[in-house]
C-alpha cells in the first residue's frame, strides 16, 4: 500500500465513527479509577479504603461472562450493536451525574455502589463497541480502525483524567462529574448517526453455541492455559505500580504521606504529559513490532516496563522533585505504551476470526485482572513497607511474566508472522 493509499483509508465515515466510539468507550474508565482516587484523597478517605475502591474495576475483568448475551440478543431500536451502545451511553450519563451528586464523606458506600454500576455498564459498552468495530470495518480498514479507536480511547481518558482534575481544582467535584455526564450523553448522537451493521453477518443460533464455540476453539490451542497466565502476568508489575500513583503524587492526611504535588501538577504531568508519552510509546511500539517480531517486542517492551517502576522508587527516595517526577512519569508511561501495543498484538494473534468478539472480551478481561486485584493489596503494602520498597516490589512482580514469556517463545513465534525485513 502506498503512503497516499494508507492515508486515504482514514478518510471515511466508518473510521471517524470508530474514533468517536473509542472516545465513548474510554470516558468512564478514569471516573472510577484515577479521578475517583483523587476525589477520595481530597475527601480524606483512608488509604486502605482507597485501595479497596480499585475493586470497582472488577467488571472489566469479568465482562466475558455476559458477552455472549450481547452477541445473541438485540434491543428493539437501531440495530444489533448500536442498540446496546445507545442504551449503555444513556445509562452511563445518568450514573456519572449521580456519582457527582454523592459525597464520599457522608455516603462512601453509595459512591462505591454507583462506581461499581458505572464500571459494569462501561464494560458492557466496551464489549459491543469492540464487536461493532469488527462488524463494520473491511480488512483494509482494520489497522487504521484499531489506531484511531485507541487514540479516541486515550483522548477520553485525558478528558476524564487530566481535565477532570484541573476542573476539580478550580470548581468542585459535582460540576466536574456533571460535565463528564454531559459529554457521555453527547456520544449518543454518534451512535444514532453511525453506519448500521450488516444484517447478513451470521449470529449464534443459540446461547449455548455463543458460549461453547469460542471456548472450545481457544482451548484446543497448544499451551492455551499458559497463554492465559501470560496475559494476566505480562502487565501485572505495571498495573501494581500504577494502582496508587495518583495518591503517591498528591499526598494525603493519613500515616503514609505522599509527595504533595497539587492536583493541577498531577493532572498536567501524570494525566496529560503521561498520556502523550503513552500514545508515543504505542505508535513507536507498533512500528518497532514490524521489525522485532512479536516475541522480541514483548520481551524488550516488558523489560522496559519493569525497569520503569524503579524510576518511581528513585522519585520516592528523592522527594517532591518536579523534574524527576516528569522524567519518571514520562518513562513509565512511554514504556507502558510500548507494552500495551505488544500485549494487544498478542491478544489479536490468539483470537480466531470466527469468534473474535467473545474471545477478545475474554482475553482483554484477563489482561485487566492485574489492574483490579493488586489494588486492595497495594494500600496495605505501602503502609507496611513505605513507598520506595513498594515500588521495588512492583518491579519484582513483573519478572514472573517475563520468565513465562521466554518459556513460550516457540509457541509465540509459531503463532505470529515473521518480522518484515
Amino acid at each position: 500500500m502506498t503512503p497516499t493509499a494508507f492515508l486515504e483509508v482514514f478518510r471515511n465515515r466508518r473510521i471517524a465513527v470508530v474514533f468517536l466510539l473509542g472516545f465513548s468507550s474510554g470516558l468512564p474508565l478514569a471516573l472510577t479509577s484515577g479521578t475517583l482516587q483523587a476525589w477520595l484523597t481530597d475527601a480524606a478517605v483512608d488509604i486502605r479504603a482507597i485501595g479497596l475502591f480499585t475493586l470497582v474495576g472488577l467488571p472489566y475483568t469479568l465482562k466475558f461472562l455476559w458477552s455472549p448475551l450481547l452477541d445473541c440478543f438485540a434491543l428493539p431500536w437501531l440495530d444489533r450493536r448500536r442498540g446496546w451502545v445507545a442504551a449503555a451511553q444513556v445509562t452511563l450519563a445518568v450514573l456519572i451525574a449521580a456519582m457527582g451528586a454523592s459525597s464520599p464523606q457522608s455516603a462512601l458506600f453509595a459512591v462505591a455502589v454507583l462506581a461499581l454500576m458505572l464500571a459494569t455498564v462501561s464494560a458492557s459498552q466496551d464489549i459491543v463497541i469492540d464487536a461493532y468495530r469488527a462488524d463494520i470495518l473491511s480488512p483494509v480498514e482494520r489497522g487504521a480502525g484499531a489506531a484511531v479507536s485507541v487514540f479516541g480511547y486515550r483522548m477520553a481518558m485525558m478528558v476524564s483524567g487530566a481535565l477532570a482534575l484541573i476542573l476539580a481544582d478550580r470548581f468542585d467535584w459535582r460540576l466536574t462529574y456533571g460535565i463528564m455526564a454531559g459529554l457521555m450523553l453527547a456520544c449518543l448522537l454518534v451512535t444514532v448517526l453511525a453506519p448500521p451493521v450488516d444484517s447478513a453477518i451470521p449470529t449464534p443460533k443459540t446461547f449455548g453455541e455463543a458460549v461453547t464455540g469460542p471456548l472450545a476453539n481457544f482451548f484446543s490451542r497448544h499451551a492455551a492455559v499458559a497463554f492465559l497466565i501470560l496475559i494476566v502476568l505480562y502487565k501485572l508489575g505495571d498495573a501494581f505500580a500504577g494502582s496508587l500513583t495518583t495518591r503517591f503524587l498528591l499526598g494525603g492526611t493519613d500515616e503514609v504521606p505522599g509527595l504533595g504535588f497539587s492536583k493541577t501538577d498531577v493532572g498536567v504531568v501524570n494525566k496529560g504529559f503521561g498520556l502523550i508519552a503513552t500514545l508515543a510509546g504505542g505508535f513507536i511500539g507498533g512500528g518497532a513490532l514490524a521489525s522485532l517480531g512479536l516475541y522480541r517486542g514483548l520481551l524488550v517492551f516488558g523489560v522496559l516496563q519493569a525497569v520503569s517502576n524503579l524510576t518511581f522508587m528513585w522519585l520516592a527516595r528523592a522527594g517532591a522533585d518536579y523534574g524527576l517526577m516528569v522524567a519518571a512519569i514520562g518513562f513509565e508511561n512511554f514504556s507502558g505504551g510500548l507494552g500495551t501495543t505488544a500485549s494487544v498484538a498478542l491478544l489479536m494473534t490468539l483470537c480466531d476470526r470466527r469468534y473474535s468478539a467473545t474471545q477478545y472480551a475474554l482475553l482483554s478481561a484477563l489482561s485487566a485482572v492485574g489492574r483490579v486485584w493488586v489494588g486492595p493489596a497495594s494500600g496495605y503494602l505501602v503502609v507496611a513497607l513505605g513507598w520506595p520498597s513498594f515500588f521495588f516490589v512492583t518491579f519484582l512482580t513483573a519478572l514472573p511474566g517475563l520468565l513465562l514469556l521466554m518459556w513460550l517463545r516457540n509457541e509465540i513465534d509459531a503463532a505470529s508472522p515473521a518480522p518484515s525485513s
